[in-house]
């Protein structure tokens, strides 16, 4: 309500404000909600209606942008969770970035594009594939969006957009940390969902065993249970190579934040098969030592209020009925919910 009366606040002073929300991340707050905003002549927009396949294929995507210059991202939505305090049940732990200067550019851009396709007659999904998979491409007759993608500063180094969602090949975002992975010597991860394919475990155990290690914390509390479940079912594969994993104690954790030698990661993103290949994702990648030192202090801040797991003490915990538990788990959030919403979005022609 705070954040909705500002919205109207900020239309009452001849500000255009537009906002678009996802129908199932919202799917809890009902459209009157909305009307004040609209009355005072706000620009509100859905993405993904209920009733079509393609309400499977969630915006998980967080941005705020003012006057095209700053620009709020990270795991933040806009519910009563995110702004209790973590002595709060409800409370999470997250993390969000603000930007400002030329780089947001690029995102006010998307902004617009997305804007563009939620009020194209009919959806046309084959036009939305199409922008994920070449968002990464420069345009050389847009000079805007060409000096935001190589804009470099003194203190933040160089930034570059990337956007996730559904497309038939790898999209922007998982062919840029796959590559960063690939060539990486040291991982450090805050993930709130964890449960990629093997590709990826593979991946994250070769720098654990072969490179300068991994370290990884993940929720002891959340929202889903079965997402805890489905990452706990991957920790012996990663233990066995080195992993380090911490499960993190003092309330629900959200954040989602990735460290390979000196590149930082920071977006809406988890490192699960949704997030990786089927959601509305943005990433943006930051390649600054510093940043990725101080980023590594907060991974560790977070490891020290963690629960430190163990060979033993996961092996304690998996019982046969946890085995059970978690692989079942596992197989809802990364095989069936996957592949399901690939097979009735993925074929579409319109």
């Amino acid at each position: 309500q705070m954040v909705m009366d500002a919205l109207i606040r900020a239309l009452g002073r001849g500000v255009a404000v537009s906002l678009i929300i996802d129908s199932f991340g919202s799917s809890e707050t009902p459209t009157a909600f909305f009307e004040p905003f609209r009355q005072a002549g706000g620009d509100y927009n859905v993405f993904s209606t209920k009733w079509r396949a393609t309400y499977l294929i969630r915006n998980h995507q967080k941005l705020a942008i003012a006057d095209d210059r700053t620009l709020i991202t990270g795991g933040f939505n806009i519910a009563d969770d995110y702004f209790a305090p973590i002595t709060d049940a409800r409370g999470w732990q997250d993390l969000g970035l603000q930007l400002t200067g030329p780089a947001v550019a690029p995102m006010v851009d998307y902004y617009a594009e997305i804007h563009r396709w939620v009020n194209a007659p009919g959806h046309n999904w084959k036009s939305l594939r199409f922008l994920i998979h070449t968002w990464d491409r420069v345009d050389p007759e847009d000079a805007r969006r060409r000096m935001a993608y190589s804009t470099q500063s003194e203190q933040s180094g160089p930034l570059h957009w990337y956007v996730g969602g559904p497309t038939r090949r790898l999209n922007p975002w998982v062919k840029a940390i796959k590559a960063d992975l690939d060539r990486g010597e040291r991982l450090d991860m805050i993930e709130a969902y964890f449960a990629p394919g093997q590709g990826m475990l593979r991946r994250i155990g070769r720098i654990a065993r072969e490179r300068s290690g991994a370290s990884l914390v993940m929720p002891s509390k959340s929202d889903n249970g079965a997402t805890i479940g489905a990452a706990r079912i991957l920790y012996g594969y990663l233990l066995k190579r080195g992993v380090k994993i911490y499960e993190f104690a003092p309330c629900k954790l959200h954040t989602k934040l990735i460290v390979i030698d000196d590149v930082v990661y920071i977006g809406t993103a988890n490192f699960d098969m949704r997030s990786l290949f089927i959601n509305m994702e943005v990433m943006l990648r930051i390649e600054d030592a510093a940043l990725a030192d101080e980023m590594r202090t907060f991974i560790g801040i977070h490891a020290d209020h963690s629960d430190v797991i163990t060979k033993l003490e996961h092996k304690r915990q998996l019982t046969p009925m946890n085995r059970l538990r978690w692989s079942l788990a596992y197989f809802i959030v990364a095989v069936m919910d996957y592949g399901v919403t690939r097979r009735l979005n993925f074929g579409l022609s319109g």
